[in-house]
């Protein structure tokens, strides 16, 4: 075997073997069932303001996220069930509720339509500038999403 074939064999094999002993990564959990439009995006100070209506279907959901921003919202119709990273409903929320979330990485969270008509709701997101709106996360361990 040559120098070639020979560093290439223990590459494969050393990869073949981590991927062996090494835990599966978490991954980030998607939406389902939701779609936004933007209504309104301003940059002022290093700051995006955006506003967005958002649109969940029955049993459809957020994902696990977090939010980098502040985020403000109010519920246009529908009812939004809102979960923390402990796997506990923490809200629960129909039209004309006002909502927020905190902010930051350690505040994984999930909103759900466990109802039969769509969620609408309006929300401002104040971002720093650049920022998603959301980052997805890893679903905490809990049994849905």
């Amino acid at each position: 075997m040559n120098h070639l074939c020979a560093r290439t064999a223990g590459f494969v094999s050393a990869a073949l073997a981590t991927a062996i002993v090494m835990p599966a990564t978490a991954h980030a959990t998607p939406p389902i069932g939701v779609s936004a439009v933007t209504l309104s995006k301003q940059t002022v100070d290093g700051k995006d303001y955006i506003v967005s209506e958002i649109t969940v279907a029955p049993n459809g959901s957020t994902g696990w996220h977090t939010h980098q921003g502040e985020i403000y919202g109010v519920i246009k119709s529908g009812v939004l069930t809102h979960y923390g990273s402990d796997c506990q409903q923490d809200g629960v929320y129909g039209p004309g509720a006002a909502i927020t979330d905190p902010t930051g990485p350690q505040h994984v969270h999930l909103a759900r339509n466990l109802g039969t008509t769509p969620l609408v709701l309006d929300v401002t997101y104040i971002d720093p500038a650049g920022a998603p709106t959301s980052d997805s996360a890893p679903n905490p361990g809990c049994d849905f999403e």
